[in-house]
């Protein structure tokens, strides 16, 4: 796949709730924001790394996604905490083999090891806008709800990991958005996410940093 990949900074805040939280209803966050009708899109994703992980321990996710409007591979690099610089191409025919577009982008950590499925996680989503008064959208709300497996490490198959999740994701708006979403969040019963990522969560410590230095960058 030789065309150049689409590029955007991705800003987003993301919440840990229990299987039964109820989203507060986020209309009024700010003056005049409004929150549009559920919309449920079933995702698939295969998440690619190296066998010792060296892409999640540098807290880049590089995966190839189906179903909802953005569809297609995602390379997602770390730029500060909550912010991350992607890149996107579309789906191809090719499943197992990484653009070389993205590929290209990650030589520094990958080096001579193989890129390969490490995880494949399914997610059924229910995205909520929250829009302005003049009808632009200011913000996503993604609730989540995952489950996910661990493969292609030796792994012997086991039982998938279930887990929900709350994503806010801004468009058009600016951090104040986030802030007030946040706290209202918070006041309903989420808890920032102690997790990287969706792969971070699933991998756990596997996917910690290599020796003791710092904290590692939060991503999606």
């Amino acid at each position: 796949m030789g065309s150049r990949p689409t590029e955007h900074v991705e800003t987003e805040l993301k919440f840990e709730v229990g299987l039964n939280f109820v989203l507060p209803d986020l209309a009024g966050v700010a003056d005049g924001v409004v929150v549009t009708a559920p919309e449920v899109h079933l995702l698939a994703a295969s998440y690619f790394d190296t066998a010792d992980l060296r892409l999640a321990k540098a807290g880049i996710t590089l995966r190839r996604r189906t179903g909802g409007a953005d569809a297609g591979w995602h390379l997602k690099l770390p730029v500060t905490a909550g912010t991350r610089r992607e890149l996107q191409l579309p789906l191809g025919d090719e499943a197992t083999t990484v653009p070389a577009p993205l590929a290209s982008q990650l030589s520094t950590w990958v080096r001579d090891e193989p890129l390969q499925v490490v995880a494949v996680l399914e997610t059924r989503r229910t995205v909520r806008r929250l829009t302005g008064s003049g009808g632009e959208t200011l913000a996503e709300v993604a609730d989540d709800a995952v489950t996910g497996r661990v493969s292609g490490r030796g792994d012997a198959p086991g039982k998938p990991a279930t887990w929900r999740e709350i994503e806010v994701e801004l468009v058009a708006g600016g951090p104040e958005i986030l802030a007030a979403a946040a706290a209202r969040l918070a006041a309903a019963g989420a808890r920032p996410s102690s997790s990287a990522s969706k792969l971070g969560r699933l991998l756990g410590e596997r996917a910690a940093p290599e020796g003791a230095g710092g904290a590692r960058r939060r991503l999606d």
